[in-house]
């Protein structure tokens, strides 16, 4: 298998990573918000909107990228 090879599937484990990531920082963000931090809880949903805008574009460029083979 040439390195190549590899990269979709590496991109893969990175994007799952970063979706395990993101449900664990929600996690926190939803108990900072039921501790009264209302605003530090709303700027962490902030930052956390970009993983979903670019979701679909990863879901769809990995597709391409496994179909390529």
């Amino acid at each position: 298998m040439q390195n190549l090879d590899l990269l979709p599937s590496l991109l893969s484990k990175i994007n799952e990573n970063q979706r395990a990531l993101e449900a664990a920082i929600m996690e926190l963000t939803n108990w900072v918000d039921r501790q009264g931090s209302n605003q530090v809880a709303a700027n962490v949903r902030g930052a956390l909107a970009t993983l979903d805008l670019n979701e679909e574009f990863i879901k769809m460029s990995l597709a391409v990228m496994m179909s390529s083979d």
